[in-house]
This record gives structure tokens, C-alpha cells and sequence, in this order.
């Protein structure tokens, strides 16, 4: 082996520290999902589109009435996302998933979330997933913003010291 092959495969190991093999095999099943859902009803799958067409159910705002005539398999495919995490947790790992994260952090996150995935569009997965295997020129311009906004703010959350 050579040595400049050395250092990628430290870093690898440190990046994957339960090895390559799980994010492998959940990028693969992500795909295969994504894809049988755009093969058997032509819409790209988002997360947020999700979460739109399920407020529909106790929401009259006209907004969240636009996905109403499919928001039943959409309710369906979210309740497989988190009932899959929920059952993969529960098979591979000693105890419940536990955060550091203080409560008002995590929320102040994922209203910060919500907000930019209503101003960008749509959501990582959309945009990432769908978006990008589709070739959109949109979807691409919008994974670079995200990747770029996530490693500066992670580069300066380091710089800061800050920790959960």
C-alpha cells in the first residue's frame, strides 16, 4: 500500500467509525425508495412537502392545501421514515438515543431549519436527493449553499468553543 493511501484510510476510519457499511447501505436504500416513489407516482420525494400535506389535516391555511389529493401516502412514507429509524435504533443499539443538546438549542435549530427550508425551497433531501439526481440546476445551486453555510457555521461553532 502506498503511502499516500495511508492517511485517507485513517481518516476514513475515523470519519466511520463503525465502518463504511451502514451509511452505504442506507444511501442505497434512500435511493431505491426515493426512486420507486418518483417510478410509481412522478413526485420527487421531500420531507417537507411531507410535512405540508400532513398539516393539511388540521390546517384550513390554503398553503397546506395544495397536496391533499396525495397526502395519504405522504403521511404513509413519513411515518416509514421515522418507524424504520425507531426499529433500526431498536436493533443495533444498547439504549435509547440520547443528546447533550440543551432543549432550547434543538429547537431553535429546527425552527432555523424550517424557516430555510421554506425560503430555499424545499428541504436537504429534496434538493439533495431528489433534486441533484435529477440533474436541477436549482437543486444543485441550493445543495452547494447548503454545504457551504453547514461546514462555515460548524468551522465557527468550533472557533467559538461552543459545545451542546
Amino acid at each position: 500500500m502506498s503511502g499516500a493511501a495511508t492517511p485517507l484510510l485513517l481518516g476514513a476510519s475515523e470519519l466511520f467509525p463503525r465502518g463504511v457499511l451502514p451509511y452505504l447501505l442506507g444511501g442505497v436504500l434512500v435511493g431505491v425508495g426515493t426512486a420507486v416513489i418518483y417510478l410509481g407516482t412522478g413526485i420527487h420525494a421531500g420531507a417537507s412537502t411531507f410535512l405540508e400535506s400532513t398539516l393539511s389535516y388540521v390546517s384550513d391555511v390554503e398553503r397546506f392545501q395544495r397536496y391533499t389529493g396525495s397526502r395519504r401516502w405522504r403521511l404513509l412514507f413519513t411515518a416509514g421514515i421515522v418507524s424504520g429509524a425507531a426499529v433500526y435504533a431498536l436493533l443495533t443499539q444498547s439504549a435509547p438515543w440520547t443528546t447533550d443538546v440543551q432543549w432550547w438549542r434543538l429547537l431553535g435549530g429546527g425552527l432555523l431549519v424550517g424557516v430555510g427550508t421554506r425560503l430555499g425551497k424545499g428541504c436537504t433531501s429534496g434538493h439533495g436527493i431528489c433534486g441533484v439526481g435529477s440533474l436541477s440546476e436549482t437543486s444543485l445551486a441550493n445543495v452547494a449553499t447548503f454545504l457551504a453555510v453547514a461546514i462555515g457555521t460548524a468551522q465557527l461553532v468550533a472557533a467559538l468553543g461552543v459545545s451542546p
